[in-house]
């Protein structure tokens, strides 16, 4: 199944970067790989999008411009979001606690707004779909967002 595959991909792109959260920071060439792995990805979510949507011509006008619209800004917080677990990785083992809280408030502020940006476009999808097929959209998109959170968040270790 194109969702299986996908979580492999997620794990496997998640994996370079967090592997510097237990040993040395991140250098220049790992944050290349990461972009090329993480557009990776995306292209094979798209691909999971068109197996299971299976969009006529209309709708494909309608939806693809909204959901490259929120990619693009899903992009800017998945890069907040490596930026945070690169300073992790920089300060683990040697954490303040001024460290920390600054940590957990740009954490929680990424998630807010992850949520908000999906609450916003979820709304959008649902007005250019039919009903059976946003709601397709919005679960397909949970069960995505759920794979890759719980294969990022399995790997980075706990603070200490």
């Amino acid at each position: 199944m194109k969702i299986a595959s996908l979580a492999v991909a997620l794990t496997v792109a998640a994996f370079p970067v967090l592997t510097h959260a237990q040993a040395a920071p991140a250098t220049q060439s790992v944050k290349a790989d990461e972009q090329i792995i993480l557009k990776q990805v995306m292209t094979d979510k798209r691909a999971v999008y068109v197996q299971n949507l299976q969009l006529t011509d209309a709708e494909s006008r309608a939806f693809w411009p909204i959901y490259d619209e929120y990619e693009g800004k899903a992009k800017k917080l998945n890069d907040q979001f490596l930026k945070l677990v690169d300073d992790y990785a920089a300060k683990y083992g040697a954490m303040t606690d001024a460290d920390a809280t600054a940590m957990l408030k740009t954490k929680m502020q990424i998630e807010k707004d992850r949520e908000a940006l999906k609450q916003t476009y979820t709304k959008k999808v649902a007005k250019a779909l039919p009903p059976v097929k946003a709601l397709r959209y919005a679960q397909i998109e949970t069960r995505l967002d759920n794979m890759l959170r719980r294969e990022v968040y399995g790997l980075i270790p706990l603070a200490q």
